[in-house]
């Protein structure tokens, strides 16, 4: 019962995985993108005009700013969805992704920050309210680019070794990874509803990316366990477990204040990077052991 469960999943993960990522599929995505965006702008506008009535003007955006953060958020769920489909692949990988999304939040808050000002921004060295608003731009586009740069160390430093020599066993682990981000996918699109609910009752609208890691949290934990079925060598567990701390983190920084947010992102990268590093030493030392 259970394999075949497994199986089905791994199945369906392989078709949406094979219609994700053609060509055709991203195109029609960046497509959105742009169309969100045009009428994220034409939305301002009609609001600024009076063009619409009381009822409709409290959904549409009332700054140019606030269209910016419509493609980019559209972008940002792309990336998650990326996110899930790279967890059958390498844990490594998708924690990679995680630590990208999360440079990609920290941009899109320095946007954001842009729609707490007037427009046309009054350059006014003595507000207050201005010069709090550009420090946390500044400290997102440094926490951001520093996980940028610390991503491409990170990613060179991966050795992708197989947690188990048999062939079998490789492939149940991977089914099982398979069986989780089919049912992490799910989660997105009933976070997603969830958080369309509450924009359209009025109600304070909760975080879908705090939502999401919390549960990718225990995704990850679902994911150690499993793959002690195959491995409890203490590299690997301790590896495992190491890169749901780093989620942890991340997790944490979604919701910590602002500049603290920035440099928690950049704790979980260089712990990441940290953990990579050991693991291969362990790597090195056992080869040259045996």
């Amino acid at each position: 019962m259970a394999s075949r469960i497994v199986n089905r999943a791994g199945a369906l993960f392989d078709d949406l995985e094979r219609r994700w990522t053609t060509l055709a599929t991203q195109r029609r995505v960046a497509s959105i993108f742009v169309i969100a965006f045009i009428i994220a702008l034409l939305a301002v506008e009609l609001r600024r005009f009076a063009a619409i009535g009381p009822a409709i003007e409290r959904w549409l955006p009332s700054n140019h700013f606030e269209a910016i953060l419509v493609p980019f958020t559209l972008l940002l769920l792309a990336e998650v969805i990326s996110l899930v489909f790279a967890i059958a692949q390498s844990v490594a990988t998708a924690v990679g992704k995680q630590l990208e999304i999360m440079s990609l939040i920290l941009i899109r808050q320095s946007f954001k920050e842009l729609t707490y000002l007037p427009e046309p921004i009054v350059w006014d060295l003595s507000s207050a309210e201005l010069t709090t608003r550009v420090l946390y731009i500044l400290s997102d586009a440094a926490g951001a680019i520093l996980i940028f740069g610390l991503l491409v160390v990170y990613f060179r430093l991966q050795i992708h070794v197989p947690i188990s020599q048999d062939p079998d066993e490789r492939s149940s682990f991977v089914g099982a990874k398979k069986l989780i981000a089919v049912l992490l996918l799910a989660s997105i699109v009933i976070i997603g509803i969830e958080v369309i609910w509450f924009w359209l009752n009025g109600a304070d609208i909760p975080s879908f990316f705090e939502i999401f890691y919390t549960v990718l949290i225990f995704a990850d934990v679902f994911i150690v366990l499993i793959s002690l079925r195959y491995s409890t060598a203490y590299p690997v567990v301790f590896r495992y477990f190491g890169f749901a701390v780093a989620t942890v983190l991340i997790r944490l920084a979604l919701t910590a204040p602002r500049v603290v947010d920035a440099g928690l992102g950049v704790i979980a990268t260089l712990f990441a990077i940290a953990l990579t590093w050991l693991y291969n030493r362990s790597l090195q030392t056992q080869a040259a052991e045996s």
